[in-house]
């Protein structure tokens, strides 16, 4: 590993130098968090929760877009494709261990039944976008990093390469991991009068919704709220045909239909069809957002040669639109910091998750986490799967590990009716102690490269 592991001869710097080296970048992010806090803050309320999801609407529709179109466009290229391999199979492995490290907390702490697979996924689902854009800029931004000329371009186009893995992710493990259980969820007799209840006003919802991925909550579907794929794969008939009637495998299958479907239903395995049943249900078809959308532009455009020129560069004929996108996307750091500032103004809800298991799923994303990551890059590293010389390439791949639990998670938990306040709380706590687990990480990872 000692491509990763740098020794310890020529300019030797203290401790405390390098202590501040990594602390610096952090307390610029803290300071603008700090700023988004007293602004949203409920005494204060000098900027109501409307404009604040207003400015993360335009994060995620303009100001992330214009930032990862920009940066990863110039990046990339067909033997950049090639190299860049391991970054985003470096989520998944993170995704891997964080779900081996969920079990293990929910074994050890032992949360309420309904929350085992939220304990799981908490663990295992770290932030990949918006966080570690906002912690290089600041770190690149700083003179005495070990980056190069090049840190904040390559850095952020790193961090995209991976979004659209994570997204993937999203829309498939987060979603169907967050369905409420089957066991507590709410079934309402036939023949019962059910009050509805007023439609949610957007400007209700909490902050937490919409500080990462606008709009998601109204991605809902028919079958969102409900425990679909327990129903679906559900041993006891009786229970899955009375509870849920609007599930009905037999008709999927084609009792008493002669039409083609109906034939190829017949000769369907019952396994297979249920699983088709619930990838029909599972929205993928959302992953095309604005964010991922520029990836793929960007992605496309700079693997062609010829629309790279015409696109980027100082004489490219479109340098002037690149550079008004370069404007729009200088102000995605500093908007994510007081969004995220505005988050925590409205404190932590009410959790049934207990003290035990959100210290342990604490300490297991904050703590356990990151040395594991080190020990798989490091590992990467020894068997030459990692870019060579490159220390930015190395310092996304432990971010990977270091975040805490994606804000997104607390959308999807709104989205499917399940442990909302307790998805709140977490992030909530998770986000003020990351300040100091970053810190000490960011030390121990500038100290390694």
């Amino acid at each position: 590993m000692s491509g990763f592991f740098v020794s310890s001869g020529g300019d030797i710097r203290t401790i405390g130098a390098d202590l501040l080296s990594a602390v610096l970048p952090l307390m610029k992010l803290l300071c603008l968090t700090v700023v988004g806090l007293i602004l949203g803050h409920p005494k204060t309320q000098i900027v109501s929760r409307a404009t604040f999801k207003l400015l993360s609407k335009l994060v995620f529709a303009l100001f992330l877009p214009c930032l990862i179109f920009t940066h990863l466009g110039e990046s990339i290229t067909l033997k950049n494709l090639a190299l860049w391999w391991f970054i985003p199979v470096n989520v998944l492995v993170s995704t891997i261990i964080g779900c081996i490290l969920g079990i293990v907390v929910a074994i050890i702490c032992r949360p309420p039944p309904e929350f085992i697979r939220f304990t799981i996924i908490m663990t295992a689902f770290g932030n990949t976008g918006n966080l570690p854009i906002a912690i290089i800029g600041s770190v690149c931004h700083s003179s005495d990093h070990p980056f190069g000329q090049d840190c904040h371009r390559t850095g952020v186009a790193y961090v995209s390469f991976a979004q659209w893995v994570a997204v993937i992710l999203v829309y498939t493990l987060v979603y169907h991991m967050m369905e409420p259980p089957l066991e507590y969820y709410e079934v309402v007799e036939e023949g019962t009068e059910i009050e509805e209840l007023p439609p949610v006003n957007d400007l209700s919802r909490p902050l937490l919704i919409e500080a990462e991925w606008p709009g998601i909550e109204d991605k809902e579907t028919e079958h969102s709220k409900t425990p679909f794929i327990a129903r679906v794969f559900n041993s006891i008939s009786s229970l899955s045909q009375n509870t849920f009637p609007d599930v009905d495998l037999t008709e999927e299958g084609g009792g008493g239909s002669s039409s083609p479907k109906s034939i190829r239903c017949l000769a369907e395995p019952r396994v297979v069809r249920k699983i088709r049943i619930v990838a029909e249900q599972t929205p993928i078809q959302h992953i095309l957002q604005p964010p991922t959308i520029a990836s793929l532009l960007a992605i496309i455009i700079g693997m062609v040669p010829q629309l790279k020129d015409f696109v980027f560069g100082a004489d490219a004929p479109l340098s002037f639109f690149t550079d008004s996108l370069e404007i729009l996307a200088g102000a995605m750091v500093p908007s994510v910091m007081l969004i995220l500032g505005g988050m925590i103004a409205e404190g932590p809800h009410d959790s049934k998750l207990g003290i035990r298991t959100t210290i342990g799923i604490i300490v297991a994303r904050l703590l356990v986490l990151p040395l594991l990551g080190i020990g798989v890059v490091g590992l990467a590293d020894k068997l030459h799967l990692l870019v060579q010389g490159d220390q930015m390439y190395r310092f996304v791949l432990l971010l990977q590990y270091t975040m805490p639990s994606a804000i997104l998670l607390g959308a999807i938990a709104r989205l499917r009716n399940y442990a909302v306040s307790e998805a709140s709380a977490l992030l909530f706590w998770q986000h003020v102690f990351a300040v100091f687990s970053l810190s000490l990480y960011i030390f121990i990872y500038f100290k390694l490269l």
